[in-house]
């Protein structure tokens, strides 16, 4: 293997399906081309400040017959059920490797106990998960593979736990390492669409769950919420991390948010071998967003393709591209 963790982007093989040759349609296919099925069997893990993470395992591999447990983490707005998360489920279920997806916190289609929700840093929920993962598995092998917004809590977290870490090995796909140039990003030009898409999903998560509080009469709760104040002024991504993400969560503004959890700054921490893969004409992280060599760890493999867009990788062939790469990277030593 290179020493040099940037390895070259012809490496891969990957070539775009003909129709799909640019960063925003490799990105908006995956949300119009449909998801697989796949059984899901769902397990609740309660939380130390009272709320709780739901886990959503495929049902079609045995966990006992696996040699590793694959955890995924969804993006921004996903679920366990976003196409990017059953198409890898799937794969691995037909390769025989168990895994479980993870909700993060509101994520899974019940509304959560708490005025606090998930954001780009919160990587003391996914160590709550992955400590419950081994304390009930610890014979298998722990990968855990996370997406856009759920790569950056991935590697903030590798980063923060260094050689304690009790994963063997980790993907993150998508990442926006630096979170205010990708906020800044989708303010202008074809990617204010993104932007826009986002805000507007998660204006709607929080007000569902203002009436939610208000509904339960749970003061404690509502309180944080309506501190806000009027909500339905927000237009874009910046704005909501300024005026939603930041309070509810301890952040003094979105600046303070985005410098505390861009995981840029946490990668040169990571002991754990990681992989990332990412692309460079993906529309939601720009390029200067991206980490440098002198960024990474002597445990990092940086995969840096040309196109592929956010979550995309969609290749013309029968076996998608994206999913493939990481089925070699999980069944490698």
């Amino acid at each position: 293997m290179r020493s040099d963790p940037l390895v070259e982007k012809d490496n891969f093989d990957f070539r775009p399906a003909w129709w799909l040759r640019n960063g925003h349609s490799q990105t908006l296919w995956r949300k119009v081309a449909g998801s697989q099925q796949v059984r899901h069997r769902r397990q609740r893990i309660e939380l130390s400040d009272g709320d709780f993470i739901d886990l959503d395992w495929c049902d079609e591999v045995e966990v006992e017959n696996s040699e590793s447990i694959i955890l995924i983490v969804h993006g921004l707005c996903g679920c366990s059920e976003s196409s990017y998360v059953l198409a890898l489920q799937k794969l691995l279920a037909a390769n025989r490797v168990a895994s479980v997806a993870m909700n993060l916190r509101g994520c899974s289609g019940e509304m959560n106990r708490k005025a606090r929700t998930y954001h780009s840093g919160v990587s003391d929920d996914l160590d709550a998960v992955i400590t419950e993962l081994h304390k009930h598995h610890p014979d298998k092998n722990l990968i855990v593979v996370a997406y856009s917004l759920g790569a950056n809590v991935l590697l903030k977290w590798l980063g923060e736990v260094g050689n304690q870490s009790i994963v063997s090995k980790a993907v993150a796909v998508s990442t926006p390492f630096t979170l205010h140039l990708c906020s800044q990003a989708m303010l202008s030009g074809f990617s204010r669409i993104y932007g826009r898409y986002f805000t507007k999903r998660l204006l709607r998560g929080l007000k569902n769950k203002i009436a939610h509080f208000k509904n339960q009469d749970d003061g404690e709760q509502l309180e944080p919420l309506l501190a806000l104040g009027d909500i339905t002024t927000i237009s874009s991504i910046w704005e909501f991390d300024e005026r939603v993400t930041a309070p509810l969560h301890g952040f003094s503004g979105a600046v303070d948010y985005y410098s505390q959890c861009s995981s840029i700054g946490f990668l040169p921490a990571i002991e754990t071998k990681t992989l990332l893969i990412q692309s460079s004409d993906d529309p939601m992280i720009p390029t200067p967003a991206l980490p440098g060599a002198e960024h990474l760890s002597p445990a990092i493999e940086y995969e840096l393709l040309d196109r592929g867009g956010h979550v995309g990788f969609v290749n013309a062939e029968s076996n998608p591209w994206l999913e493939h790469r990481l089925l070699r990277y999980i069944l490698s030593d």
